[in-house]
């Protein structure tokens, strides 16, 4: 007779909620989860606290109920499929491609590196084939900076994982773009390029980035920025546009 195997009660209790925010749509309050569950209110709420520091579940201004978060959807990303979310932000990224002449990347987290699902305006055709087939690291990149800073529990991974990668200047560049909403890269990256890259929310939650990024000749700091705002009325514009048309 198999032995039956030992079960980690809070592993269990806290796959059980997962389950059940998912269960209600997407979104559950603490009394509903603690009932459903059985288990109690208190427990139920510490559990959701870790979940939401870990970035499993987070909760939005306003709504008293529990979502899942970010890196739920991050790892279901590893093995699903990005084309509505590609589809969603298309406009967008031909709006920007258009208006900066330049590449155009969106970029989405994929486990704790960095997946490129579409590129416009590839200067170098062979290397953007290259970038859609590999996974990028998440450190140094215009793209990898906004998922650190806009991911919850992403970048709490990172530090704890890959230390050695982020140093003082690396933890100011993301304070710096939980400031000004956008990141640059001058030519960390890539040596001759450089980037600006700005987060694509759904509400309220980052799911993936925007980047634009040429030779740094072409692409001095000072344009950077200005297309970094631009690329933000962009977003906001085609998102509105989308309200109007669901």
């Amino acid at each position: 007779m198999t032995r039956a195997p030992r079960m980690i009660q809070s592993i269990e209790r806290s796959a059980a909620i997962l389950e059940i925010i998912a269960q209600e749509g997407g979104g559950a309050r603490l009394q509903d989860i603690a009932a459903i569950s059985g288990i109690g209110k208190t427990t139920a709420h510490n559990i959701l606290q870790t979940l939401t520091q870990l970035g499993y579940v987070q909760r939005r201004p306003g709504d008293m109920r529990y979502h899942l978060g970010g890196r739920v959807l991050n790892l279901s990303r590893i093995a699903g499929d990005d084309h509505v979310l590609r589809t969603r932000t298309r406009p967008a990224l031909e709006a920007i491609a258009k208006d900066s002449g330049a590449t155009v990347f969106l970029g989405v987290p994929s486990g704790d590196k960095v997946t490129y699902l579409d590129i416009l305006n590839p200067r170098d055709p062979d290397m953007a084939a290259a970038l859609m087939q590999e996974r990028e690291t998440l450190e140094g990149s215009a793209v990898g900076l906004v998922f650190l800073a806009f991911v919850p529990g992403l970048g709490r991974r990172v530090l704890s994982t890959r230390t050695h990668a982020l140093d003082g200047d690396s933890l100011s560049r993301i304070e710096d773009v939980r400031i000004k909403g956008y990141s640059l890269d001058l030519e960390t990256f890539r040596p001759g390029w450089n980037a600006v890259a700005i987060p694509w929310r759904e509400n309220g939650e980052v799911r993936a980035s925007i980047c634009v990024s040429g030779p740094a000749e072409t692409l001095p700091r000072h344009r950077l920025i200005h297309l970094g705002w631009m690329m933000m009325k962009q977003v906001e514009k085609a998102q509105v546009q989308q309200c109007w048309t669901n």
